[in-house]
């Protein structure tokens, strides 16, 4: 329950964001993925969830940018 409360508040503050922030988010979460990926063949890893999380994020930013385009175009 305490992760929804935990998404549910990113959600706004990602909601707030402007494009450009929405952007460094991406890149950010994609750049994560790419970290653990070469980390991953030199040592192991402790949080193992880095990708999907990092994934999810990506998603969710995607369809925030996705809604504004939307939201515009009607």
């Amino acid at each position: 329950m305490a992760e929804d409360k935990k998404t549910r508040e990113r959600l706004v503050d990602l909601r707030a964001a402007g494009d450009a922030d929405l952007d460094a988010v991406v890149f950010a979460a994609r750049k994560r993925i790419y970290q653990f990926r070469k980390d991953r063949l030199s040592k192991p890893q402790e949080n193992v969830k880095v990708v999907k999380n990092s994934r999810k994020e990506i998603a969710r930013v995607l369809t925030i940018k996705r809604e504004r385009e939307l939201a515009t175009g009607e």
